[in-house]
């Protein structure tokens, strides 16, 4: 095993259930550090354009990075990247919890994934070696079932990490995701439905070899950073309140997504923020002993941000084996929908992690039919005698079940807001997508950057792209000037700017946290600004883990390959300049009410903002596509 990665790629080929193991050299390594933009290369070298993202032509690949397994916060993450069924554009998608580091211990640093069994399979991986096992006994299973029957099939209930879909995978639904533990989802652009489409229920590991670690002392240096920062106020109040801990900080600064994105204020956002999670719903809230049962990790993190959540009374009871929400499931099942009542949304939320949906699709999707209900535009008769409104709890966990098992209206809605406004043949101004993937709950309107964030991002609005807005402000931009000046970010800038200096600031964090998708670290642990670790220690982690000595450009320049993999990627499938947009709504539809009242994304700025970034990234300014020179810069000519 080298340092930091075992150079095993396993490769499987379900068609002919074939199994066999790239080893790829260290110079392949350190050009792609795994992650995101391993996954692209074998996907631009050995896939067709055009394919059906359903189709037995589509590659399916996991992969964890060089990183994975250091026993250091954040780095326990998996990337799994294919054609993407809900955009038509490259799927990508991270997940965290103890699977991908245990990947790493079984032998492989990646799983590349062809064909489509003809019955259901599940991979098992065992210290090295790897089989394709029959898995039509778990097929319509839910994910605490299989979990359940796998473990009890290869009799071990405590060495086995299980990675698996619902039925919504199996099913098809467009924004299918996959899960670890039950609650650790690769939740974004339809993974799941790939999964399905290829019969390919699970991939199930069991390893204990961890990586070899080139200086110990230096990674325990790393280690204390993070330690010593996490004390801190604002470090250890996210571990305890978790990502649900920002909702009040988003809705006091007018951008919590309310109502279909009709307002950023929410005036039950109380009843649903982190405080009241924490004390309300948590595991052991009951008996006073959130802090030892409701916080769930991922492998050797410190922050336990994870929630888990159990309810045992009332009308909506909930399961702790399915976590708990965070943040933008709080949000997309919760404000957008107008419903301010936390049991259920925690009851929603366990169904996503039930059947395998990705919360924010399903929410925001089920929010723009609330809004085209009240409209007029969708009727009973379209929704077979449902009245799909704003604030109806009940309707929004009766909805999700419908659109995890295709049922009736339900039926409709799996395919994703923007694919059922085509059909439809209406509702397209009450969309709030990019690329037809739904926003999560970071509002452009009031965060400038991700305005240009989620119209450039190659598989659709995604909040985890760049770091936001407040940390490049003049008044917060001291807290974190040693960090962001380290990337060359020395002029702070209001939030809702979109000048060239703005979009310097957009395009550089887009690198590092580009980068952070291709070794796969946790962008609630490593970041720009914020977090416990900054970029100064991922030069530091990079060298103590793998022996290599990356510069921080060496870093950057990771990142920015990847985004051309992805923009190359999308230029084959015919995305260029026409598809970097945002929805209408936001440039036309004032928000009302609170601080952020009458705001919209200014369309001129915009506009002027994009020409820029494709100034800045060397790319074509009319086509949005990466110029030969720049392909060329980064060593991807041959693919």
């Amino acid at each position: 095993m080298a340092y930091g990665y075992t150079g095993n790629i396993l490769r499987v080929d379900l068609t002919t259930r074939e199994l066999s193991v790239d080893r790829p050299s260290e110079t392949f390594y350190r050009t792609y550090m795994g992650g995101s933009a391993l996954n692209l290369y074998y996907l631009l070298k050995e896939m067709d354009g055009d394919v059906d993202p359903l189709s037995p032509d589509n590659i399916l690949a996991f992969s964890v990075g060089t990183l994975t397994g250091a026993r250091v916060s954040g780095q326990s993450r998996l990337t799994i990247t294919a054609k993407s069924p809900l955009t038509g554009a490259i799927g990508d998608s991270q997940g965290g919890g103890f699977f991908p580091a245990k990947l790493k211990f079984s032998g492989f640093d990646a799983v590349i994934v062809k064909g489509r069994a003809e019955s259901p399979l599940y991979l098992f991986i065992d210290e090295g070696q790897a089989e394709l096992r029959e898995a039509g006994h778990l097929w319509g299973k839910t994910t605490e079932a299989v979990e359940v029957a796998i473990k009890n099939e290869l009799d071990d209930q405590e060495n086995l990490e299980v990675l698996q879909i619902g039925p919504a995978g199996e099913k098809g639904v467009k924004y299918a995701n996959v899960l670890s533990m039950c609650c650790r989802a690769n939740g974004r652009t339809g993974m799941g439905a790939v999964m399905g489409s290829k019969n390919f229920k699970a991939i199930v590991v069991r390893g204990f070899e961890e990586p070899e670690i080139a200086d110990r002392t230096l990674l325990k240096e790393v280690i204390r950073t993070g330690a010593e920062l996490f004390k801190k106020p604002a470090n250890s109040g996210f571990g305890k309140y978790g990502t649900a801990g920002v909702l009040g900080v988003n809705n006091g600064g007018g951008g919590l997504p309310t109502n279909n994105w009709q307002s950023g204020i929410f005036d039950d956002y109380e009843a649903i923020d982190g405080p009241t999670v924490y004390k309300e719903v948590l595991k052991g809230a009951a008996e006073g002993r959130q802090e030892s049962q409701g916080r769930d990790s991922c492998f050797s993190c410190i922050v336990r941000c994870k929630r888990v959540a159990e309810i045992k009374e009332g009308p909506f009871l909930v399961d702790p084996v399915f976590g708990g929400p965070e943040y933008e499931t709080l949000s997309t099942l919760g404000s957008y929908c107008g419903v301010g009542n936390l049991a259920a949304i925690c009851k929603a939320s366990e169904l996503c992690n039930k059947y395998g949906l990705d919360t924010i699709s399903c929410g925001a999707t089920i929010s723009w039919a609330m809004e085209a209900f009240e409209a007029g535009q969708l009727t009973t008769e379209h929704t077979g005698g449902l009245e799909i409104r704003f604030g109806d709890a009940d309707m929004v966990v009766k909805l999700v079940e419908m659109i995890a098992t295709r049922k009736g209206f339900g039926d409709l809605l799996a395919e994703g807001s923007a694919r059922a406004a085509e059909k439809l043949g209406f509702g397209q101004e009450f969309l709030i997508t990019s690329k037809k993937q739904e926003a999560p709950a970071h509002m452009p309107q009031v965060k400038r950057g991700l305005a240009l964030l989620y119209a450039m991002n190659p598989f659709g609005a995604d909040h985890m792209g760049c770091d936001h807005d407040p940390s490049y402000s003049k008044e917060n931009y001291p807290a974190f000037e040693e960090r962001l000046s380290y990337l060359g970010l020395t002029n702070p800038l209001h939030a809702y700017s979109l000048q060239p200096a703005k979009v310097e600031w957009v395009r550089r964090t887009q690198y590092l946290f580009s980068f952070m998708d291709s070794a796969n670290l946790c962008q609630l642990c490593w970041g720009a600004s914020w977090t416990l670790y900054g970029p100064q220690d991922m030069v530091k982690l990079v060298k103590a883990v793998t022996g290599w000595d990356m510069s921080i450009d060496e870093i950057l320049q990771v990142g920015e390959r990847r985004l051309v993999m992805m923009r190359l990627f999308n230029q084959r499938e015919g995305f260029g300049a026409k598809d970097d947009s945002l929805p209408e709504k936001f440039f036309n539809q004032p928000l009302q009410g609170g601080v952020s009242d009458q705001v919209t994304v200014d369309k001129a700025e915009f506009d002027a903002a994009m020409v820029e970034y494709y100034r800045q990234s060397g790319w074509d300014e009319t086509s949005g596509h990466p110029t030969l020179e720049t392909v060329a810069r980064l060593g991807l000519e041959a693919l």
